[in-house]
């Protein structure tokens, strides 16, 4: 449905939910198959997000390089292992000012104090919880640091 979303509003010349689109680059850290980043990538499109993705299993430095070069508004990441910490510790602490990371994945669904402790911005449980996100979405500047459910 998001697909369809994207393509009606690609047709009907609706540029999306703000006047100047975020951007948004996308990846999994630990994650081969990257169903999550094929949803949270279509709904992020079908509302007028511009879309980069890195695809499965990128590096911290990878996902880093590619925040510093593009300095997107936001960082979409996949993580389910639960011995991530450092590496998203790695990526929170080096991304440029401006990038707010919103996450999902099995390493926040089971672990409440995983986001705190990796220095995630905002946790998306579920493609409604992203597109909530979305809807609501500020600048980092503006960001309260609250973490959706």
């Amino acid at each position: 449905m998001a697909r369809e979303l994207e393509a009606l509003r690609r047709q009907s010349e609706w540029g999306g939910l703000w006047p100047q689109p975020p951007s948004m680059i996308t990846a999994t850290l630990d994650d081969g198959w990257g169903h999550g980043l094929d949803i949270i990538e279509a709904l992020a499109a079908s509302v007028g997000v511009a879309v980069h993705s890195l695809g499965v299993l990128q590096a911290p430095a990878t996902i880093v390089q590619a925040c510093r070069e593009r300095q997107p508004d936001l960082l979409g990441l996949t993580v389910l292992q639960f011995d991530s910490d450092d590496a998203l510790i790695h990526i929170t602490r080096s991304l440029p000012p401006g990038t707010t990371l919103i996450a999902g994945g099995a390493a926040y669904r089971f672990d409440p104090e995983f986001a705190e402790r990796t220095g995630t911005h905002a946790v998306a449980r579920d493609g409604i919880a992203f597109l909530r996100f979305l809807l609501d979405y500020q600048s980092l500047e503006n960001f309260d640091n609250e973490r959706l459910p």
